[in-house]
C-alpha cells in the first residue's frame, strides 16, 4: 500500500513540474486518402500496391483504346475522423532523372514494390488542375490518354517514355480543416503505408 501511495505522489509531482506544452499533445485524428487501382485496365502488368498504371505507346491507337481506372475512398481511423470532401487534382510531368525500374520489383514479402513509383512530396503545384470535388465515396474514375491530355493541356505527340500523369488529393475534414500534404513516409507505397496521397499512370513503349 505504501508503494502505491509513493508512486501516486511521484506521478503528481512530475505532472506539477511540467512547464512546456507541446503541439503534438493537442493532436486530433485525421482521415487519409485511399486508392484502389484497377490493375486489369493497365496496358502493361502492374500491382495494386504500387499505385501505378501504364499506357503503352507501342499501340497505334493507345490514345483512345487504353484506360486508367481507379477508385477513391478514405481511411477514417475507425470513425474518429469524418470527411466532408476530397479535392482531386491532376498534372502532367516529364520523367524523373532516375525513374523507377520496370517491370516492377516487389519486396521480399512479395506485397509492396521495392521502390516508390512517383516522387514525393505530393504537393499541389501550379500546373495541377482541379478535376473534381468528391463528396460521396467510394468514387470511381476512368480516363484515356486523350482525356487526361485535354484535362492538363498536354500535347500527346510530345509525350515520351516514363512521362506520367499524377493525381493528388486535398482532404477536407468535417470541421473544415484542409489537409494539403501528408508526411512523405506516410505516402510511400514501398513502405506499405495506408495513406495514398497520389496515384498515377506512366507511359511505356513495349512492343
Amino acid at each position: 500500500m505504501k508503494r502505491i501511495i509513493i508512486f501516486c505522489l511521484l506521478i503528481g509531482f512530475v505532472s506539477a513540474c511540467k512547464t512546456v506544452d507541446y503541439e503534438w499533445e493537442n493532436f486530433k485524428y485525421a482521415p487519409t486518402p485511399k486508392v484502389t487501382l484497377d490493375v486489369e485496365s493497365s496496358a502493361l502488368p502492374t500491382f495494386a500496391s504500387a499505385k501505378v498504371s501504364f499506357f503503352n505507346l507501342a499501340r497505334p491507337d493507345y490514345a483512345t483504346a487504353q484506360t486508367f481506372k481507379w477508385t477513391l475512398d478514405y481511411y477514417d481511423a475507425q470513425g474518429r475522423a469524418g470527411v466532408e470532401a476530397i479535392e482531386v487534382y491532376v498534372g502532367f510531368n516529364r520523367r524523373e532523372g532516375v525513374p523507377p525500374v520496370y517491370p516492377i520489383v516487389l519486396s521480399l514479402a512479395q506485397v509492396h514494390p521495392t521502390e516508390r513509383q512517383f516522387p514525393l512530396p505530393s504537393v499541389i503545384r501550379a500546373n495541377d488542375r482541379l478535376v473534381e470535388r468528391v463528396t460521396e465515396f467510394p468514387k470511381s474514375f476512368s480516363f484515356t490518354p486523350s482525356e487526361l491530355a485535354a484535362l492538363t493541356s498536354t500535347n500527346l505527340s510530345t509525350v515520351a517514355v516514363n512521362d506520367y500523369f499524377l493525381f493528388k488529393f486535398i482532404v477536407i475534414m468535417e470541421d473544415g480543416t484542409r489537409i494539403v500534404q501528408y508526411n512523405d513516409n506516410s505516402c510511400d507505397e514501398s513502405r506499405g503505408e495506408l495513406c495514398d496521397c497520389r496515384v498515377g499512370v506512366r507511359f511505356k513503349n513495349i512492343p
